[in-house]
C-alpha cells in the first residue's frame, strides 16, 4: 500500500492517500495524516496504523487521479560515487580524477543538496537540460524517504538530471551542474519501508526515447551499491535539522555512453522494481 500525492481535479491542492488495488484511498480526510511532512514524521509505525485505521474507507479509482511528486516541504539531498560505474563515469569526464577515485573508497560519502521543492517533478511532468550545458545525463537513482529522525519510511525513483560538461571542467562546479530549475523528478509513489523485503536488492531500468524510439536502455540493481543505506543517512543527519523530513537519492549504476547527450524533446522511464515507473519528458532550459 505505497502513499502518494494526488489530485482529483485541475487546480485543487494536492490530498495524500494510499493506493489499494486500483484506487486510491485519502488519508488526510480519514484521520490520518495530510501531508507528505506529517506521514514523514509520524514514524514507521505510527504510519502504519494510520493507513491500518483508514483501509476500507471511500476511495477513488486510480483513472481519475493525478499523481505529483511525493514532495511537499522536503529537500532533495543525492549522494555521489557510490557505484563503480559511477566513478568510472565521473573520472572520465573530469579533469581532476582523482577525487572521485578517492571518494569511492573514503569513509565519508559524497552528498550534495539536489533540489528544494520547487525544483522538484513529478510523474510526466518535465526534467530540464541546462541552455550552457553541451553533455547531459539522467541518473536513475533509488530514492530514500526519511522522517525527520532519521529514520527510513519508504523508497522511491529519483532522476538526479545532471550537467556532465559543466562538473567534468571543474569539481567545483557540482551545485550548477546539479541545481537547477526541473533538475530532479520523483514518484510516482513512496513504498513503504515494510513492504520492501529487500532494498538492497532491487531491479533498476533506465530507457531513453527519440522520436518515439528507444534510444539507449540500460540495468543495474540497488545490490550494487558500494555503501550501505543507513551509511548515508548517517552522514546526511549529522548537525543537520530535516523538521519535514528528507529525500536522499543513492547514486547511479547505469550511465550513458560518453557519445550520449539528452535533447529536447527526448523522454526519460526509470523502472524500480516494487515501486513502479517515472517518465518524465526533457526539456532544455532557455529555449
Amino acid at each position: 500500500m505505497p502513499i502518494c500525492r494526488y489530485r482529483t481535479a485541475a487546480g485543487e491542492s494536492p490530498r495524500l492517500g494510499f493506493i489499494t488495488g486500483d484506487a486510491v484511498i485519502d488519508l488526510g480526510a480519514n484521520g490520518g495524516p495530510a501531508t507528505m511532512a506529517d506521514a514523514l514524521n509520524l514514524g514507521g509505525e505510527g504510519l502504519r496504523s494510520a493507513i491500518e485505521r483508514a483501509a476500507g474507507a471511500a476511495s477513488v479509482p486510480m483513472t481519475s487521479v493525478s499523481i505529483g511528486a511525493p514532495v511537499d516541504h522536503q529537500e532533495v539531498w543525492a549522494a555521489g560515487v557510490t557505484y563503480l560505474r559511477s566513478r568510472d563515469a565521473r573520472m572520465e569526464e573530469s579533469t581532476q580524477k582523482s577525487v572521485y577515485d578517492l571518494v569511492y573508497d573514503a569513509e565519508r560519502p559524497e552528498i550534495f543538496l539536489k533540489a528544494t521543492p520547487s525544483r522538484v517533478s513529478g510523474p510526466g511532468e518535465e526534467i530540464a537540460v541546462r541552455r550552457d550545458s553541451t553533455w547531459d545525463v539522467p541518473e536513475p537513482e533509488l530514492a530514500i524517504a526519511l522522517g525527520n529522525r532519521g529514520e527510513i519510511i519508504g523508497y522511491t525513483i529519483g532522476n538526479d538530471v545532471s550537467s556532465r560538461s559543466i562538473e567534468g571542467e571543474n569539481p567545483l562546479y557540482l551545485p550548477q551542474a546539479k541545481v537547477y530549475n526541473k533538475c530532479a523528478a520523483l514518484g510516482p509513489v513512496v513504498a513503504l519501508a515494510w513492504e520492501i523485503a529487500d532494498p538492497n536488492d532491487l531491479d533498476i531500468t533506465l530507457i531513453i526515447r527519440r522520436e518515439g524510439n528507444e534510444h539507449f536502455r540500460g540495468q543495474t540493481s540497488s545490490n550494487q551499491i558500494h555503501r550501505k543505506l543507513d551509511h548515508l543517512v548517517d552522514y546526511l543527519f549529522r548537525d543537520n535539522d530535516f523538521p519535514h523530513g528528507a529525500f536522499l537519492m543513492t547514486g547511479t549504476g547505469i550511465i550513458p555512453p560518453s557519445e550520449f547527450t539528452l535533447e529536447h524533446g527526448d523522454e526519460v522511464e526509470i523502472r524500480i522494481a516494487q515501486i513502479g515507473s517515472l517518465v518524465n519528458p526533457v526539456v532544455r532550459l532557455g529555449r
